[in-house]
Protein backbone atom coordinates (compact mmCIF):
# COMPACT_ATOMS: atom_id res chain seq x y z
CA UNK A 1 0.00 0.00 0.00
CA UNK A 2 2.68 2.52 1.01
CA UNK A 3 5.56 0.62 -0.61
CA UNK A 4 7.85 0.74 2.42
CA UNK A 5 10.98 -1.35 1.98
CA UNK A 6 13.32 -2.81 4.63
CA UNK A 7 15.76 0.10 4.48
CA UNK A 8 13.01 2.70 4.86
CA UNK A 9 11.49 0.75 7.77
CA UNK A 10 14.89 0.66 9.50
CA UNK A 11 15.22 4.46 9.16
CA UNK A 12 11.72 4.93 10.65
CA UNK A 13 12.56 2.66 13.62
CA UNK A 14 15.86 4.48 14.33
CA UNK A 15 14.15 7.90 14.19
CA UNK A 16 11.34 6.64 16.44
CA UNK A 17 13.86 5.34 19.02
CA UNK A 18 15.71 8.68 19.00
CA UNK A 19 12.54 10.81 19.24
CA UNK A 20 10.42 8.66 21.57
CA UNK A 21 13.16 6.98 23.49
CA UNK A 22 13.67 3.30 24.24
CA UNK A 23 11.74 3.54 27.53
CA UNK A 24 8.42 4.69 25.96
CA UNK A 25 8.81 2.72 22.73
CA UNK A 26 6.65 -0.33 23.75
CA UNK A 27 3.76 1.94 24.80
CA UNK A 28 4.05 3.95 21.56
CA UNK A 29 4.05 0.75 19.49
CA UNK A 30 0.91 -0.50 21.30
CA UNK A 31 -0.83 2.81 20.67
CA UNK A 32 0.20 2.79 17.02
CA UNK A 33 -1.02 -0.81 16.70
CA UNK A 34 -4.43 0.09 18.17
CA UNK A 35 -4.78 3.02 15.77
CA UNK A 36 -3.80 0.88 12.80
CA UNK A 37 -6.32 -1.79 13.89
CA UNK A 38 -9.10 0.79 14.13
CA UNK A 39 -8.28 2.18 10.69
CA UNK A 40 -8.32 -1.32 9.22
CA UNK A 41 -11.70 -2.11 10.80
CA UNK A 42 -13.23 1.12 9.50
CA UNK A 43 -11.84 0.57 6.01
CA UNK A 44 -13.08 -3.04 5.96
CA UNK A 45 -16.55 -1.90 7.09
CA UNK A 46 -16.59 0.80 4.41
CA UNK A 47 -15.42 -1.66 1.73
CA UNK A 48 -18.10 -4.16 2.76
CA UNK A 49 -20.80 -1.49 2.48
CA UNK A 50 -19.61 -0.43 -0.97
CA UNK A 51 -19.48 -4.07 -2.13
CA UNK A 52 -23.04 -4.64 -0.88
CA UNK A 53 -24.30 -1.58 -2.76
CA UNK A 54 -22.58 -2.73 -5.97
CA UNK A 55 -24.03 -6.25 -5.62
CA UNK A 56 -27.52 -4.82 -5.03
CA UNK A 57 -27.26 -2.55 -8.10
CA UNK A 58 -26.07 -5.47 -10.24
CA UNK A 59 -28.90 -7.63 -8.89
CA UNK A 60 -31.50 -5.00 -9.79
CA UNK A 61 -30.03 -4.63 -13.28
CA UNK A 62 -30.13 -8.40 -13.81
CA UNK A 63 -33.75 -8.59 -12.60
CA UNK A 64 -34.75 -5.87 -15.07
CA UNK A 65 -32.91 -7.67 -17.85
CA UNK A 66 -34.52 -11.03 -16.97
CA UNK A 67 -37.97 -9.46 -16.77
CA UNK A 68 -37.55 -7.86 -20.22
CA UNK A 69 -36.31 -11.15 -21.69
CA UNK A 70 -39.20 -13.05 -20.10
CA UNK A 71 -41.76 -10.59 -21.49
CA UNK A 72 -40.22 -10.86 -24.95
CA UNK A 73 -40.30 -14.68 -24.81
CA UNK A 74 -43.90 -14.67 -23.58
CA UNK A 75 -44.91 -12.24 -26.34
CA UNK A 76 -43.21 -14.31 -29.06
CA UNK A 77 -44.70 -17.54 -27.71
CA UNK A 78 -48.18 -16.01 -27.60
CA UNK A 79 -47.85 -14.74 -31.16
CA UNK A 80 -46.65 -18.17 -32.35
CA UNK A 81 -49.47 -20.02 -30.57
CA UNK A 82 -52.06 -17.56 -31.82
CA UNK A 83 -50.79 -17.98 -35.37
CA UNK A 84 -50.89 -21.78 -35.05
CA UNK A 85 -54.22 -22.17 -33.25
CA UNK A 86 -56.03 -19.01 -34.35
CA UNK A 87 -57.06 -18.00 -30.83
CA UNK A 88 -55.45 -15.64 -28.33
CA UNK A 89 -53.32 -17.18 -25.62
CA UNK A 90 -52.86 -15.89 -22.07
CA UNK A 91 -49.54 -14.03 -21.80
CA UNK A 92 -49.73 -12.83 -18.21
CA UNK A 93 -49.05 -14.73 -15.02
CA UNK A 94 -51.42 -17.59 -14.26
CA UNK A 95 -54.35 -16.86 -11.93
CA UNK A 96 -53.76 -17.65 -8.27
CA UNK A 97 -56.13 -18.67 -5.51
CA UNK A 98 -56.02 -15.12 -4.14
CA UNK A 99 -57.10 -13.58 -7.44
CA UNK A 100 -59.87 -16.17 -7.82
CA UNK A 101 -61.12 -15.44 -4.31
CA UNK A 102 -61.17 -11.70 -5.00
CA UNK A 103 -63.53 -12.09 -7.99
CA UNK A 104 -67.20 -12.63 -7.09
CA UNK A 105 -68.60 -15.89 -8.39
CA UNK A 106 -72.16 -15.60 -9.74
CA UNK A 107 -74.55 -17.99 -8.01
CA UNK A 108 -77.45 -19.20 -10.07
CA UNK A 109 -80.33 -20.96 -8.39
CA UNK A 110 -83.55 -22.29 -9.85
CA UNK A 111 -85.76 -20.97 -7.07
CA UNK A 112 -85.24 -17.93 -4.88
CA UNK A 113 -86.40 -19.85 -1.75
CA UNK A 114 -83.85 -22.63 -2.14
CA UNK A 115 -82.86 -23.69 1.38
CA UNK A 116 -79.77 -25.52 0.09
CA UNK A 117 -78.24 -22.18 -0.97
CA UNK A 118 -78.99 -20.64 2.40
CA UNK A 119 -77.39 -23.52 4.27
CA UNK A 120 -74.25 -23.58 2.12
CA UNK A 121 -73.79 -19.80 2.40
CA UNK A 122 -74.14 -19.70 6.17
CA UNK A 123 -71.06 -19.98 8.33
CA UNK A 124 -71.08 -22.05 11.52
CA UNK A 125 -70.82 -20.03 14.71
CA UNK A 126 -67.43 -20.27 16.41
CA UNK A 127 -67.44 -22.31 19.58
CA UNK A 128 -66.30 -20.83 22.87
CA UNK A 129 -62.81 -21.56 24.08
CA UNK A 130 -62.32 -23.99 26.99
CA UNK A 131 -61.52 -21.05 29.29
CA UNK A 132 -64.82 -19.35 28.42
CA UNK A 133 -66.71 -22.62 28.94
CA UNK A 134 -65.20 -22.97 32.43
CA UNK A 135 -66.36 -19.45 33.38
CA UNK A 136 -70.00 -20.14 32.41
CA UNK A 137 -72.22 -21.55 35.17
CA UNK A 138 -73.59 -25.06 34.72
CA UNK A 139 -77.06 -25.32 33.14
CA UNK A 140 -78.67 -26.73 36.31
CA UNK A 141 -76.70 -24.51 38.75
CA UNK A 142 -77.30 -20.76 38.34
CA UNK A 143 -74.63 -19.86 40.93
CA UNK A 144 -71.16 -19.03 39.73
CA UNK A 145 -68.48 -21.67 40.34
CA UNK A 146 -66.59 -21.36 43.57
CA UNK A 147 -69.43 -19.72 45.57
Amino acid sequence: MFDIGAAELLVIVIVAILVIGPKDMPRAMRTAGRWIGKVRKVSAHFRTGIDAMVREAEHEDMEKKWKAQNEEIMRRTAMTNEAEHGEPVMTGPPPTAESAAAKPVPVSSTSPDSSADKVSDSQPEPSASPAEEARKPAAGNPAAPGE
